[in-house]
């Protein structure tokens, strides 16, 4: 299991309009092969945005990271200062603090 970690400045969007964006994208990564699960994450008063995503494997995260999804969200201007950050999980700890897919 495998997390990557998203983050970036909203560009020329307000926090409700990025709020409807997400509302309308969420099905598509819904469907993303071998995603267990995604956390959508807002800080408005410091313009940071992003997401917490959860992978079932390295070859899923790869698989998304190489997808037409990722690509266009990556590529889109009104995402601005983008970090991506890919992290292996401890799982026994993880298991231990009742963590999401172990």
């Amino acid at each position: 299991m495998v997390i990557l970690i998203v983050n970036f400045s909203l560009n020329g969007l307000s926090h409700s309009e990025y709020e409807s964006i997400c509302d309308e994208v969420a099905p598509a990564f819904a469907v993303a092969p071998g995603l267990i699960s995604k956390h959508w994450l807002a800080d408005e008063a410091n313009n940071t945005y992003g997401g917490i995503y959860l992978w079932e494997s390295q070859q899923a995260l790869d698989n998304f990271l190489s997808s037409e999804l990722f690509e266009n969200v990556s590529s889109n201007p009104a995402f601005a200062d983008a970090k991506v950050r890919p992290f292996n999980v401890l799982e026994r700890p993880t298991r231990v603090t009742r963590g999401i897919g172990v």
